[in-house]
């Protein structure tokens, strides 16, 4: 008996350790393991994301530069796939019936056992007549259905490198900002990049019941769960679109770049980096041989010359030289020194070109002396109120550092590089300590040697000239949203020069343009309108040299500042001059003059030979 009794209790405690169990394993899997809930609802509920309308960007005179169009992806659920008449799909598609079930097939096979209720990509951008069919048709394919988007349109197809494009998302962008999906966009360089959340939007969803049918019986929960997608921001940059058309078109068939700042705001009114490309190849799947065309090209289109390379500024540097010598005490309005074709020191001569000798401060900026500038560098290192060149050295440095030399300006241009200025370290190295003096540095003084700075620089350099000492940080935001743009564009950066050294600089800037004979620029003079300028030839060891010029106009409140450099161009005032002189010209007049000198910087070619196509 009592054998029986024991044998009924074993029984009944495995009876009820069996039920623990699986009374456990059932309250785990509904209420603690979401994975057959959520295999569930897959089967029941579909996710449709609605993508946002991206911001649109304006120009500084709210022309459009940046809008979007509708197109529309075919998006297939995997496991919802079921047999369908793949030649009536490849038909509608204008494909082939092998893309079509190859398509198929390669979806299937990527899909994991989640996956397989995921949305996926089967065909992109298919055209409103393909949708249209599609619509009508749509039933005989379970499994399918169609996605519509916004995709960047680009009307004026300009500054490519400013503006940037936008591309579809890759693994590394999904894995760093949960935001993004599969066939999510994103903003690549330029200003869909520097601004890409805001101009992204907040993507939404909607939540649809189907029935075993696969047809879309009513919202989930009424609607409730449902997120509503919300348009991205509007941007007004800074740029002026006439202004970068007309600069891109005077650069055509060259190689450089075209900066303009506005000088009282740092507001960046054009940025030419030549040759460019038309952004919209990257978004229309249909130009893909274009995409790669640009990718090879050996000239770089995709290279913002602007921010990204860095040249010897040449003679524009000589008006830092004169504002250091004069804030040093070392030199003055009336201080002349003469010129014979150039400097000798030892064995060496820096060369000059033929001008009156001797010359003042001013004559020096307008004739472009380099024996002046040798005298005058000389001077600020081996200062007598320093105890070695070491110390004069470090004190010039700690001057050319406030123009914003030496690093990077912080722009909200993607990819600037900071401009290469020499320090103490940079001569010992190359000559020992203790080793090198003023006469060892001398290419400093006419901006070469270990100087390298980026058309960036030298338009914010001129631009700190023509405001007598100060400069905003160069920006492309105007207004984001309708909000105040960062405040670091909106504080003033004063250089270690005093407001009253400017003068003099800024009256021979002037002469170089407007002072007749000996004067360097003259090309860019201009009736009515008083430029001040500096022309450059930058020596080049791999060629023919640049040309450079750095101006601004009018002289008193002035309204643009601008640097041209144009590789392999010689002479500052064969291209560099005129170009600027022109672009000045258009912004503030609207309309040029001279049409002769306008025809002849658009039909000029300086691309190496090798390559005669026309590169914009």
């Amino acid at each position: 008996m009592n054998e029986f009794l024991n044998r009924k209790n074993h029984i009944l405690a495995f009876i009820t350790v069996a039920c623990i169990v699986i009374l456990g394993r059932i309250f785990y899997i509904q209420i603690i393991d979401g994975y057959y809930k959520q295999v569930s609802d897959q089967n029941v509920l579909r996710y449709e994301i609605e993508y946002p309308a991206r911001g649109l960007i304006f120009d500084r005179n709210n022309k459009l530069l940046v809008d979007n169009q509708t197109v529309y992806d075919i998006m297939v659920v995997p496991r919802e796939i079921q047999n369908f008449d793949t030649t009536a799909l490849a038909k509608l598609l204008e494909w082939t019936e092998y893309q079509v079930v190859s398509t198929v097939a390669e979806i299937k096979n990527k899909s994991k056992k989640t996956a397989v209720y995921q949305p996926t990509l089967f065909a992109k951008q298919v055209s409103a007549r393909v949708y249209a069919t599609l619509q009508e048709q749509w039933y005989k394919f379970p499994g399918f259905y169609i996605q519509p988007r916004n995709l960047r349109h680009y009307p004026y197809k300009l500054a490519g490198n400013l503006i940037g494009y936008t591309s579809e998302v890759n693994d590394n962008d999904i894995a760093a900002d949960q935001f993004y999906v599969q066939g999510s966009y994103i903003g690549k360089i330029g200003i869909e990049n520097s601004y890409e959340k805001s101009l992204r939007g907040k993507r939404g969803v909607t939540i649809k019941m189907r029935d075993v049918y696969n047809r879309t019986i009513e919202s989930y929960n009424k609607g409730a769960s449902d997120t509503v997608a919300v348009a991205g921001a509007n941007f007004i940059c800074s740029i002026d679109a006439d202004l970068q058309q007309y600069g891109e078109l005077l650069m055509q068939n060259k190689l450089g770049s075209i900066v303009a700042i506005e000088p009282s705001t740092g507001e960046i009114l054009a940025m030419v980096s030549s040759p460019n490309f038309d952004p919209s190849i990257f978004t229309d799947v249909h130009r893909i041989k274009e995409r790669g065309t640009v990718a090879i090209d050996p000239l770089k289109p995709m290279f913002n010359r602007a921010v990204m390379a860095q040249y010897p500024p040449g003679s524009i540097f000589k008006t830092v030289n004169a504002l250091i010598g004069l804030q040093e005490g070392v030199a003055f309005e009336n201080t002349r020194y003469a010129c014979h074709s150039g400097y000798v020191y030892g064995r060496r001569k820096m060369a000059c070109h033929i001008h009156p000798s001797p010359l003042n401060l001013v004559q020096s900026i307008q004739m472009s002396c380099n024996g002046y500038y040798c005298q005058v560098f000389r001077t600020i290192i081996d200062n007598p109120a320093y105890s070695s060149a070491e110390e004069g050295f470090q004190v010039w440095r700690k001057h050319a550092e406030s123009f914003g030399l030496g690093s990077r300006l912080e722009s909200d241009v993607p990819n600037e590089l900071r401009s290469t200025l020499p320090t103490v370290d940079t001569y010992n190295n190359m000559y020992g300590t203790g080793r090198w003096k003023s006469l060892t540095i001398l290419s400093l003084s006419i901006g070469q040697g270990e100087l390298g700075i980026t058309p960036l620089h030298m338009a914010n350099l001129v631009s700190t000239i023509a405001n007598r000492g100060i400069y905003y940080t160069p920006h492309l935001v105007k207004s984001i949203g309708g909000q105040q743009i960062d405040l670091r564009f909106l504080v003033p950066h004063k250089t270690s020069i005093a407001r009253e050294h400017f003068e003099p600089v800024i009256e021979g800037m002037s002469r170089a343009v407007n002072g007749g004979a000996g004067g360097t620029a003259t090309v860019a003079r201009l009736p009515d309108i008083e430029v001040c300028g500096k022309t450059g030839t930058a020596q080049n060891p791999h060629g023919k040299d640049h040309s450079v010029f750095s101006g601004f106009a009018p002289r008193d409140k002035p309204q643009i500042a601008i640097a041209v450099y144009v590789e392999n161009g010689g002479f500052g005032a064969t291209w560099a001059a005129p170009i600027a002189s022109l672009m000045i010209e258009k912004y503030l007049k609207k309309e040029v003059s001279r049409r002769w000198l306008e025809e002849r910087i658009i039909n000029g070619n300086l691309l190496p030979q090798n390559d005669t196509n026309q590169k914009q």
